[in-house]
C-alpha cells in the first residue's frame, strides 16, 4: 500500500500560515512606541507648559540610568460604555515596574495624565496592585508618582472598587515595605487615600494638589469660592494641615529628594536600615557646642545647629520642615548607622509640645521602630501647650500618640536633654520611664515639675515679692540641675556639650544586640 499523505492541515480547510517572525517584531515595536508615546505629541506639550515632566520622564529622573524594568506596558482596559471603545491607550494611564536607586532595587507606579488623564479604571488599578504584591514577596520600598484625574467616571463602581483594592495593599505593606507618594499634579478623590495611607508624601509646589472634593463641590455645597491651590496646595499641606512632610521647588528637585531619602530606608522590615563607610571621625568633638545653650534659660537657640554638629558630615534628611517646627523630625547617620532623630526646637514656641507637634513625632517615630532606626531624642521642652484651643483641640489625646509612639518603640533609644525637660513632656519625650536606653544631660539640663517662678507661685502663693524671690532662688539652686534626676537613676550620666558624637556614637553601639519584645497581641489601639 502506498504511504499515507501528510497534510499540514484537516482535508477541506483553508491552511492557515502563521504570521513571519519579522512581522511579529515589527508589530512589537509599533506597539512599544505607542505606549511610551503616552497620549501623543499635543498632549506631552500639554504637559510640559504646565511645568510638569511627563511619567516616563519622571521615572527616568528617579531611577539610576538604564535600571528601569517596566512591566504591564500592553495592558488595555476593557470598557465599552460612553464610547471608551475608540479611547483604549497601551498602559491605561499608568506605568508600572522595578528599577534602582543608587544600585538598592525599588518599585514604581507612576500615573501618566497624558493618557486618559491619568484617571484610574479597573485595568489601572489592577495594574498597581500587582506591582504592590511583587514588591512585599521580594520586599522592596514602593514609590508612587501622582498626577491623575481621579476616579474614570466611564467605569462607575469598577474604578471605586480599584481603589479599594489598593488602599488594601497599602494598608497590608504598612510596616513591611517603605512607601513613599510624590504628588506631581492633581490628587483628588478617593486618589488621595492612597497616599494618605502611605509613610511619606510630597508634593511640588504650584503643579500639585490634593483634596478629597475639588472647588466646584465645595461651591455647589458650601457656597465657598476657593481656589485649586488655596484648598489642596503646598501650603495647605506642607505647612498647616501636615498631610504632606514636605514640598520641592520643581519635579526634578522632588526626584532628587527622593532619591536621597532612599538612600537612609532599608528595603523592607526584614533587614537593617543600609549603613555606609563614614569618613567623619566617631570621636569627633564640637567645643562649640560648649557655648550653644544661651546663660539667659528664656533666650531660643537653633537645635538645628546641634543636630548638623553630631551626625556625620552634617547630613541632615529633615521631615515636614514646614509644619509643626517647634519639634524637628529626621534622618541622619552616627558612624555610618543611620538614625532618626527627634528634637524640640526653642526656636519655635520654646519648644513647647502641642497638638500637631505630637502628631508629627509621633508618626515618625512610629516609623523609625517599624523599620529598625535607632531613635535620638534632644530634649529642650518646657512643658505641653496650655490654653483653650489647645484642650479643645484634644491635646490630651493627640499628645498620648507621641507618648504611645515611645512607650511602644523596642528599638535603641538615646536621650539627651539640653536644657529644660518640664512636667509630662520630661516623660514623654522618651525619659527613662518609658524605656529610654541611655539617657544623657548637659550641665545646664533642668528636670523639673515645671519651671521655678511657675512653681514657687503655686507653693507660695500668699508670700510676698522679697519672699517670693528668695524662694525662687532656692528652687532653681534646688531643682535648676541634672543632678536630682542624676541621683535617683533616672539620667545614665551628665556629659560635656563637646563630647556629645562620642558618647552618641559609643551608646549606638553598646545597644547593636538589644534584644526587647512588647507583649504578645493582635495589635495595639494606639489614641488615634
Amino acid at each position: 500500500m502506498a504511504p499515507r499523505a501528510r497534510y499540514p492541515c484537516r482535508p477541506g480547510r483553508a491552511q492557515v500560515r502563521a504570521k513571519p517572525l519579522k512581522d511579529i517584531l515589527e508589530e512589537l515595536d509599533r506597539r512599544r512606541d505607542m505606549a511610551k508615546a503616552g497620549g501623543g505629541p499635543a498632549r506631552v506639550e500639554a504637559q510640559h507648559k504646565r511645568g510638569k515632566l511627563t511619567a516616563r520622564e519622571r521615572i527616568d529622573l528617579l531611577l539610576d540610568e538604564g535600571s528601569f524594568e517596566e512591566f504591564d506596558m500592553f495592558v488595555e482596559h476593557r470598557v465599552t460604555d460612553f464610547g471608551m471603545e475608540k479611547n483604549r491607550q497601551p498602559g491605561d494611564g499608568v506605568i508600572t515596574g522595578w528599577g534602582h536607586i543608587n544600585g538598592r532595587m525599588v518599585y514604581v507606579f507612576a500615573k501618566d495624565f497624558t493618557v486618559i488623564g491619568g484617571s484610574l479604571g479597573a485595568a489601572h488599578a489592577a495594574k498597581v496592585v500587582k506591582l504592590y504584591e511583587q514588591a512585599m514577596k521580594v520586599g522592596a520600598p514602593v514609590i508612587g508618582l501622582f498626577d491623575s484625574g481621579g476616579a474614570r467616571i466611564q467605569e462607575g463602581v469598577d474604578s471605586l472598587a480599584g481603589y479599594a483594592d489598593i488602599f488594601l495593599q497599602n494598608t497590608l505593606a504598612s510596616g513591611v515595605i517603605p512607601q513613599i507618594a510624590v504628588i506631581m499634579g492633581p490628587c483628588a478623590g478617593g486618589d488621595v487615600y492612597s497616599p494618605a495611607i502611605m509613610d511619606f508624601i510630597f508634593m511640588v509646589k504650584d503643579t500639585s494638589y490634593m483634596y478629597v472634593t475639588g472647588p466646584d463641590v465645595v461651591k455647589t455645597v458650601t457656597h465657598e469660592d476657593v481656589t485649586h491651590e488655596d484648598l489642596g496646595g503646598y501650603r495647605v499641606h506642607a505647612l498647616k494641615s501636615g498631610v504632606a512632610d514636605g514640598a520641592f521647588e520643581n519635579d526634578l528637585e522632588a526626584l532628587t529628594q527622593v532619591r536621597r531619602l532612599v538612600d537612609f530606608l532599608p528595603r523592607s522590615n526584614r533587614e537593617k536600615p543600609p549603613e555606609r563607610e563614614s569618613f567623619d571621625e566617631p570621636d569627633r568633638e564640637e567645643p562649640s557646642l560648649d557655648t550653644l545653650v544661651p546663660a539667659n534659660p528664656n533666650k531660643p537657640y537653633d537645635i538645628k545647629e546641634l543636630i548638623s554638629k553630631v551626625v556625620d558630615e552634617a547630613d541632615f534628611f529633615e521631615v515636614s520642615p514646614g509644619f509643626a517646627q517647634n519639634i524637628v523630625c529626621g534622618f541622619a547617620r552616627l558612624d555610618g548607622q543611620p538614625v532618626g532623630i527627634v528634637a524640640n526646637q526653642p526656636q519655635v514656641l520654646a519648644g513647647v509640645l502641642d497638638i500637631d507637634s505630637s502628631r508629627k513625632a509621633a508618626r515618625f517615630v512610629r516609623f523609625c521602630d517599624a523599620f529598625e532606626f535607632p531613635i535620638i531624642t534632644f530634649v529642650d521642652v518646657p512643658g505641653f501647650m496650655p490654653g483653650t484651643k489647645q484642650e479643645q483641640g484634644g491635646l490630651i489625646r493627640h499628645g498620648a500618640k507621641l507618648l504611645f509612639a515611645y512607650a511602644e518603640a523596642t528599638v535603641p533609644k538615646i536621650t539627651l536633654i539640653t536644657r529644660k525637660a518640664y512636667g509630662g513632656a520630661y516623660d514623654v519625650m522618651s525619659s527613662k520611664h518609658i524605656r529610654g536606653d541611655v539617657n544623657y544631660a548637659w550641665p545646664s539640663a533642668e528636670i523639673a515639675v515645671m519651671g521655678s517662678k511657675g512653681a514657687v507661685e503655686i507653693i507660695f502663693r500668699n508670700a510676698s515679692a522679697e519672699q517670693i524671690a528668695e524662694h525662687e532662688a532656692e528652687y532653681k539652686a534646688r531643682f535648676a540641675n541634672p543632678f536630682v534626676a542624676a541621683s535617683r537613676g533616672y539620667i545614665d550620666d551628665v556629659i560635656m556639650p563637646h563630647g556629645t558624637r562620642k558618647r552618641i556614637v559609643r551608646a549606638l553601639k553598646s545597644l547593636r544586640g538589644k534584644v526587647l519584645e512588647n507583649p504578645r497581641k493582635k495589635h495595639d489601639n494606639i489614641p488615634l
